[in-house]
């Protein structure tokens, strides 16, 4: 296969070592076993670019891949297909694909990179109720994928979702879906402050730190301090 011979030729050993550092991949780390061949993302993309009209299968062959780089090129050709597409029966193969493929999705950079672009786009005009089901999912990508999803609503000012799966995961333990999570608030905010605020003033006292530090990033340093100490007026 002409992308996988592509991307294998760029790989480099000292950006391989740096990755497995950078994507948490010691045990008991959320990144535990990952392998890297060394290449960084713009490269992956242009690539991806060029190979945009390989074949469903050798698709999944590389989103099945055990190099973190090579899922990363299937999906971004899975996400260039769906968006080049503009038959609803590919559409729908591209979607069950990619939901097929959550295995594979497998940090954070596969989740955040591709699927507002393909399960947010194809829910946009269809029934949502799938992303609830990921929100309590036990695995830590797919709660990302149900979080993150939600951005392509907030591009069209669809705010709804957002604020429902970002109370489902409030609990979550994990650092990463209060990242997740925080940004996505944050995002919403930016759309609608007073809606943000609503569901900040509602909630701020138990959120992880983390979760609100994020969410309230652009706020003035003033209100942010406030949120912060406690002592916002609800």
């Amino acid at each position: 296969m002409k992308a996988r011979e592509e991307i294998r030729r760029l790989a480099n050993k000292g950006i391989a070592k740096n990755s497995l550092r950078f994507f948490k991949t010691e045990k008991g780390q959320y990144g535990y076993g990952d392998i890297f061949l060394g290449i960084r993302a713009p490269k992956i993309r242009l690539i991806a670019k060029k190979h945009v009209n390989i074949s469903i299968v050798n698709m999944k062959i590389l989103i099945q891949s055990k190099y973190h780089e090579e899922r990363f090129l299937g999906l971004i050709i899975l996400v260039n297909k769906y968006s080049k597409t503009k038959d609803k029966k590919t559409k729908n193969q591209l979607y069950k694909i990619y939901i097929s493929s959550f295995k594979y999705i497998n940090n954070w950079d596969l989740v955040d990179v591709t699927c507002p672009h393909v399960t947010g786009k194809h829910l946009i005009d269809k029934d949502r109720s799938i992303l609830y089901k990921w929100a309590k999912s036990d695995d830590l990508w797919t709660k990302r994928i149900a979080m993150v999803s939600t951005f392509s609503f907030i591009r069209q000012n669809d705010l709804e979702d957002t604020f429902k799966i970002a109370k489902i995961l409030l609990n979550d333990e994990h650092d990463l879906i209060h990242k997740a999570v925080g940004w996505m608030l944050r995002e919403a905010g930016k759309r609608d402050l007073e809606k943000e605020e609503i569901f900040l003033k509602k909630h701020y006292k138990i959120m992880p730190r983390t979760m609100l530090r994020y969410a309230i990033e652009k706020f003035p340093e003033s209100k942010r301090q406030a949120y912060l100490k406690g002592t916002i007026l609800e």
